[in-house]
């Protein structure tokens, strides 16, 4: 049987990063993953300020190429009867970036540093104790780990297995996404937001010759068939901007996104990511809240393993979370409220272009 420090499940950015942050602290680490490495998920590709700064101090940054990424220097909403607003993000840009690329620098990161990366293997079995957790792979090996850190995703089979998950309530909104790029000069430095009733478009440029646009909804809140077309038919301009442009990737959906959790760690187990419970896609924070927690987490190993990793161990990285994630949950809430009502958001944005300052200060509260 082998015998680790950390095992992580999942092996998208917020795994990755744990396993970086535990191997450069001494660790032995072992990221497993069902895919081959570095996969590839529907994103909004987005990454706020905080976010860019994780990622540097992870060493990441050095392995993008103008191809992969692009600056962003702040969100522009347009809706339909032509009304705009921008906000800057202050003091420095963001990135728009392909979640292939960022995937791909991560897992080179990882591998660079010392991270045994075995991709796929799923884990086929967990138990956990007080002392220790045994895992049994797929493909029936044996490993004894001090903590195990579940990092696998929305939907988190570890996290229902451990009875982590607060079932969402069945009369609760359920929304959807859809992405897809496209092989041209982005128009904008921006993150546009195109609002029209029942659906949002977020367009991010995604490289210096690609665009990545994404498009979120309330299940039953649109009629018809949904595909991309169908839901880029909706958007005139955004449309016409688009026609001609060869695609860059397939059609990629993801969701319903709202996740609860009981708590987000027990004796010997933590969640992170997405795994540790999301609102919604629509601050466009997921890819910054899973890099902070992840570091977080990578901060206090040190502390929680000396500590023989129980749950009390861990509760100043439940604090350090929950620090950045009610400012994501509560802009999260207030957005899809506005968002549910189409005459208030048209109210709303009127008021705020009269007024940019202050959406920009929103902007920077949302993202910071």
């Amino acid at each position: 049987m082998r015998t680790i420090d950390v095992a992580i499940v999942g092996g998208g950015p917020a795994g990755l990063a744990v396993a970086i942050h535990a191997v450069r602290r001494g660790f032995s680490t072992v990221v497993f993953d069902r895919q081959a490495l570095p996969a590839d998920k529907a994103c909004g590709e987005g990454l706020a300020p905080p976010g860019v700064n994780e990622l540097e101090a992870l060493g990441a940054r050095q392995y993008l190429t103008p191809a992969d990424c692009a600056p962003i220097v702040g969100i522009r909403y347009l809706q339909e009867d032509g009304t705009d607003v921008s906000g800057r993000f202050t003091p420095a840009p963001g990135l728009g970036i392909r979640r292939t690329a960022l995937a791909a620098a991560l897992t080179r990161t990882a591998r660079e540093a010392g991270v045994v990366l075995q991709e796929r293997c799923g884990v086929a079995k967990v138990i956990r104790s007080s002392e220790r957790v045994l895992l049994t792979t797929a493909a029936g090996e044996e490993v004894e780990a001090r903590l195990l850190v579940a990092a696998d995703g929305l939907a988190s089979p570890l996290r229902q297995a451990q009875g982590l998950d607060e079932p969402v309530k069945a009369q609760a909104p359920r929304r959807f996404g859809l992405r897809q790029h496209f092989r041209m000069r982005p128009w904008s430095e921006f993150v546009e937001i195109h609002l029209v009733r029942g659906v949002e478009a977020y367009v991010t440029p995604a490289g210096s010759d690609r665009v990545g646009v994404a498009f979120l909804w309330e299940h039953g809140k649109v009629d018809g068939s949904i595909s991309f077309p169908s839901l880029l038919h909706r958007f005139p301009a955004l449309r016409e901007r688009l026609e001609g442009a060869p695609s860059d990737s397939h059609a990629r959906g993801a969701g319903p996104f709202l996740r609860k959790v009981r708590g987000r760690s027990l004796d010997r187990f933590v969640l992170v990511g997405d795994a540790a419970g999301y609102v919604d896609a629509i601050t466009g924070e997921g890819l910054t809240l899973a890099l902070r927690s992840a570091s977080a987490l990578g901060h206090l190993l040190p502390q929680v393993l000396a500590q023989g990793a129980s749950r009390d161990s861990l509760r100043p990285y439940e604090r350090a979370v929950a620090r950045h994630y009610w400012r994501y949950a509560l802009s999260t809430r207030l957005m899809l409220a506005i968002a549910r009502s189409p005459a208030l958001r048209v109210r709303l944005l009127h008021g705020l272009s009269r007024y940019p300052a202050i959406f920009e200060a929103l902007v920077n509260f949302v993202t910071g």
